[in-house]
């Protein structure tokens, strides 16, 4: 439940801090006061859009905080602490729950959960749980048969719930191969064409064969081939320098020749011993240098004159691969998985065939799901009939019947069944669809009923009406307040009126009076109890808080709220 909620700047409302706690809190105050921007600011700590008009002319922000009793284990602390922020244990396994919104003057705003930054989308998770707002745009919404559906799914609770998730799942499979048989289908011709490219491409790619690192390669050897009679004078000339077959000195006999000399005075002096081993390791090497350039010169000798044709034809024909599919990678990459993909796309008639007999298959499973959930509905439909019918008796329609149709209509993802509420607010009257013909006052008595039926399977935390009571007066109006007295008894229950017959229900009443300049101060948002009470509950009627005529008829109204709750 709300503990407290404070506003700053908000609309005409400078700052107000308003104590709700358990139970009924009617919210009365003149118009313009401000009473509206209450159900604004709750609207914001529920993650609903931010508007910057809402901000009080000449104000840099306006601020909404809330004070929600939840408990300490549930869902919504889960999820308070999943957005980071956490709640603060009181006892008996309550915690509190600190939410806060801000919005600039600019439009920025700041949403803070558990005291901690948080998106606004977490406040628009944690609504569901926490608070139901029901305004005059929520009666309106009323007339949709959306809105109806989803009254009479509420009520109907697990039963529905159930046949609705197995009717969903069946959905989405029918929708998935609806989706997938058009595509095919949609796209024959083209996945035709790229049959034909990806045979004609991998048929090429077999052709050529070609192997990884088969361009780099072969551009190194035609290099070598382009330049052979340059490498052929480099190493006969080197080969030569190493191991002349001539009388001239080369460095294997120069190299040898050191060595013997070396070794004839190794005696003499170690050191030199040493320097001969090395210098024979010098010429093996250099014997070693001479035989890889002796094998050099015969690899080069055994090129004939039309090798490097040969590697120039092919490296143009490996070339048209790499123009084609951006390198010679891709081509390889390709040829692996292209087969793959050539049979998917051959096999499109195959697919298509069995694709439509699959859905023919989910069609039926769909329907017959459709049919589940419409029986569960239409059973929950006639139950929640009967009960709002006898919930609108205490509301001063004493005579109206309700009925809830339900008829078969197309599939969608809630199902296939059109729900209709209907009125027949006299008897004699033919039962009307209440988006049609019904009026403010009755729209407002069926709202009302519903949710007090639906609280008994499907309690909510808390109701929030924004004049409720708009359209009726008199009799009804107090009917109203002793409902939703009733309906406080096992939810927390907000009401902005206009009406004293329902705010004399109400065990907690406040007040938001505008101040002489005409703005609001904290001090002008208070609890009313004994005679400051009774003075509204006249103003509310006559619009004189010191009538006697409407004192008295205010202290009887207050005398039924207090005696009369339930009725």
């Amino acid at each position: 439940m709300i503990e407290q909620m404070t506003l700053r700047d908000l609309g005409v409302i400078a700052q107000a801090t308003l104590p709700i706690g358990p139970g009924f809190t009617a919210i009365t105050g003149e118009t313009g006061a401000g009473k509206t921007m209450v159900v604004t600011g709750l609207g914001l700590l529920l993650g609903q859009r931010a508007d910057s008009g809402a901000v009080r002319s000449g104000a840099a922000q306006a601020s909404v905080e809330g004070v929600w009793i939840v408990p300490a284990d549930g869902p919504v602390a889960e999820r308070v602490r999943e957005a980071g922020g956490d709640v603060e244990p009181v006892g008996s396994g309550d915690a509190e729950l600190y939410l806060g919104r801000t919005i600039s003057s600019e439009g920025r705003g700041r949403a803070t959960v558990g005291g901690r930054t948080a998106p606004a989308g977490v406040l628009a998770d944690l609504a569901d749980q926490l608070v139901v707002v029901h305004g005059q745009s929520d009666q309106l919404r009323l007339r949709s048969g959306a809105a109806q559906r989803d009254a009479l799914d509420r009520f109907a609770g697990a039963p529905v719930a159930d046949a609705l998730a197995a009717y969903r799942d069946a959905w989405e499979r029918a929708r998935s191969l609806s989706d997938e048989l058009a595509e095919l289908t949609a796209h024959r011709d083209e996945r035709a064409r790229e049959a034909d490219e990806l045979r004609d491409a991998l048929a090429e790619i077999e052709q050529l064969d070609p192997q990884p690192g088969e361009d780099a390669e072969l551009a190194q050897r035609a290099e070598r081939l382009a330049n052979a009679e340059e490498l052929r004078l480099a190493a006969a000339t080197a080969h030569d320098a190493l191991s002349g077959e001539d009388d001239r000195p080369d460095v294997i006999a120069l190299l040898a020749e050191a060595r013997r000399s070396l070794e004839r005075s190794a005696h003499s002096d170690e050191r030199l011993g040493a320097i001969a081993e090395q210098v024979g390791e010098l010429g093996y090497r250099a014997a070693d240098l001479a035989g890889e350039l002796s094998a050099y010169l015969a690899d080069l000798d055994e090129t004939g004159p039309h090798e490097l044709a040969a590697v120039e034809e092919r490296r143009a024909a490996l070339q048209v691969l790499v123009r084609r599919h951006g390198s010679l990678e891709a081509a390889l990459t390709l040829q692996d998985r292209g087969s793959a993909r050539l049979l998917e796309l051959e096999d499109d008639g195959d697919r298509i065939e069995r694709l439509a007999s699959e859905q023919e298959a989910a069609a039926a499973q769909l329907d017959a799901a459709a049919e589940i959930l419409t029986r569960a509905r239409t059973e929950a439909a006639e139950r929640l009939a009967a009960a709002v019918t006898e919930e609108l008796r205490h509301l001063a329609l004493p005579d109206a019947r309700l009925t809830v149709a339900v008829a078969a209509g197309a599939h969608s993802a809630a199902g296939r069944d059109e729900v209709t509420i209907l009125l027949a607010p006299h008897p004699g009257a033919e039962p009307r669809p209440v988006a049609r013909g019904a009026s403010g006052g009755e729209l407002s008595r069926v709202m009302l009923a519903i949710e007090v039926v639906i609280s008994r399977t499907d309690p909510v935390p808390t109701f929030v009406f924004d004049e409720v009571d708009a359209g009726i007066g008199g009799a009804a109006a107090i009917e109203v307040g002793r409902r939703l007295a009733q309906l406080a008894q096992s939810s927390q229950v907000i009401a902005v009126t206009h009406l004293a017959q329902v705010a004399a229900f109400a065990g907690n009443h406040l007040s938001v009076v505008k101040s002489g300049d005409g703005s609001v101060t904290a001090s002008s948002v208070r609890r009313l109890d004994g005679a400051e009470r009774e003075a509204e509950m006249a103003r509310l009627l006559s619009g004189l808080a010191d009538s006697e005529t409407a004192l008295e008829h205010a202290r009887e109204l207050l005398s039924l709220g207090g005696h009369g709750l339930i009725g």
